[in-house]
């Protein structure tokens, strides 16, 4: 008896564990433009909870399908949108910006769909992917009600932002005033922000538009921020920055800075996403965390991810 209960045991399992898997909507498309088809991948929970996130696939504004994954959002009870966006250098920064705002917008429409609150969504995304989840906070709009498309008639706007070190100012990079002298990604990633960048005028109009330091109001969204004070890609100043100019506003920001930390790849990184979770849940579902956000400025140690042999 025991013989065969031990392989039925381990069957139920198995499908235990498969129910605890969110289906998968694979290569949804959200817009068609310039002869692409731009698409996200919709992962839906077990249990929803009736709010979304949007997951921003970017690096360097780079997006491909490979690094499609749900980032454990749904475990929280969020449907999750997976967004690929156009990527550099045959889409500048400012077009990318336009497909980000237009997957929001088609979330939005679809929110029935996909069994969500349309004015329950939160953005996240690392570096690239939150310099676009702060566009995402800082610049939305209404829509146009003139639009051909009636998803474009929809707002932008998202109601939560949680991210991993973003670029939120080129003008001044490190320090005041340095992309003037070559710093930052105005130079070293000029493809992605196209021809405009060729012209000292040209750096500082596209450096100002395409930076949220510059469009902080106190409308924007709740935002959260953990960044590594050791990130040698991203100053650890731009995240800093922004919160201080975001609570002059009147915005809430929290940051949280992991001592020792670079440009990802610590241990705690599990633990800073489950704390994006709360933030989300409080921000968009109104629970309380056991531990109150401050928004302001905190620190906690950093463990480096083990090398791989």
């Amino acid at each position: 008896m025991r013989k065969l209960l031990t392989p039925l045991f381990a069957l139920l399992s198995t499908f235990a564990a498969q129910a605890q898997e969110p289906e998968r909507i694979g290569d949804v498309i959200y817009t068609k433009h310039d002869g692409v088809a731009l698409t996200m991948d919709v992962f839906k929970p077990t249990n929803p909870n009736g709010a979304a996130v949007v997951k921003i696939i970017s690096g360097g504004w780079n997006s491909n399908h490979k690094g499609i994954g749900d980032g454990g959002w749904p475990k929280y009870g969020y449907t999750t949108f997976v967004v690929v966006h156009g990527t550099q250098p045959r889409f500048h920064i400012d077009e990318i910006v336009g497909d980000v705002k237009r997957a929001v917008r088609f979330v939005r429409a679809n929110a029935a769909k996909y069994g969500i609150d349309p004015n329950k969504i939160g953005v996240t995304g690392s570096s690239a992917g939150g310099h676009l989840s702060l566009m995402l906070a800082t610049r939305a709009d209404d829509g146009d009600p003139k639009a051909q498309d009636p998803v474009d008639h929809l707002s932008s706007a998202v109601n939560a932002v949680a991210c991993f070190y973003p670029p939120t100012d080129f003008l001044n990079w490190g320090k005041d005033g340095d992309s003037r002298e070559g710093v930052g990604p105005l130079t070293n990633r000029a493809p992605a922000f196209g021809t405009i960048v060729a012209t000292p005028e040209g750096r500082e109009k596209a450096g100002h538009d395409l930076s949220p330091i510059y469009w902080i109001s106190a409308k924007q969204p709740p935002i959260y921020i953990v960044q590594g004070d050791a990130d040698s890609v991203v100053p650890d100043s731009q995240s800093l920055r922004f919160q201080k100019k975001s609570t002059e506003a009147g915005a809430k920001c929290e940051v949280l800075i992991r001592q020792g930390a670079g440009h990802g790849g610590w241990v705690e990184m599990s633990e800073d996403t489950a704390r994006m979770a709360q933030w989300f849940d409080l921000q968009l579902l109104g629970k309380q965390p056991a531990h109150p956000f401050s928004y302001g400025v905190s620190a906690l140690p950093s463990t480096p991810a083990p090398k791989k042999p």
